[in-house]
């Protein structure tokens, strides 16, 4: 175990000495998560390790983070937090990506050695909802108020209405 995390890894040294890193990273080293969050003080709490299965460098753990995000339907602050699971296979090329099993996610080694945050940040990008909400209802509406709202902007809006009078007046 590290005392410090590292800004990059070379996933295949760690997984040949099988090292393990648990810390925290401050939310505010996650450039373009950080644009999508309301508030990015907190920390992101991550616990990895790295092995060999196959031949293959194998990444697994957890990431946590409490994410203040903007509620879609109420536009207030919503806590969400996430714990996402890794379970990531580095490979070479999209050839050994499809022969893996389906329990890994290929991560395609362009480089020798990866951003840390980078990968971390793209896990947490993966894992947010499309449309952040509460889990309970946050407006009320009236359905009432909604459906005579709609009788009335299509009886407004009908091109067709003044033929309606004139075949109902008898006039032509």
């Amino acid at each position: 175990m590290l005392d410090r995390l590292p800004d990059f890894i070379d996933p295949l040294v760690f997984a040949d000495r099988q090292r393990q890193l648990a810390g925290k990273i401050t939310l505010k080293t996650f450039p373009r998560l950080s644009d999508m969050l309301r508030d990015n003080n907190g920390d992101v709490k991550i616990d990895l390790s790295f092995s060999k299965r196959d031949r293959l460098a194998i990444l697994f753990g957890t990431i946590q983070a409490i994410l203040k995000l903007e509620c879609q339907s109420c536009l207030e602050t919503i806590d969400l937090p996430l714990e996402v699971s890794i379970n990531l296979a580095f490979v070479k090329s999209l050839e050994q990506a499809d022969k893996l099993a389906g329990e890994y996610e290929a991560f395609i080694l362009k480089e020798k050695k990866v951003s840390l945050n980078q990968l971390l940040e793209d896990e947490l990008l993966l894992a947010l909802p499309d449309f952040p909400r509460h889990q309970q209802p946050c407006l009320n509406y009236s359905t009432h108020e909604v459906e005579i709202m709609d009788n009335e902007t299509t009886q407004s809006n009908n091109p067709f209405s003044i033929l309606a009078q004139l075949k109902n007046t008898g006039d032509s």
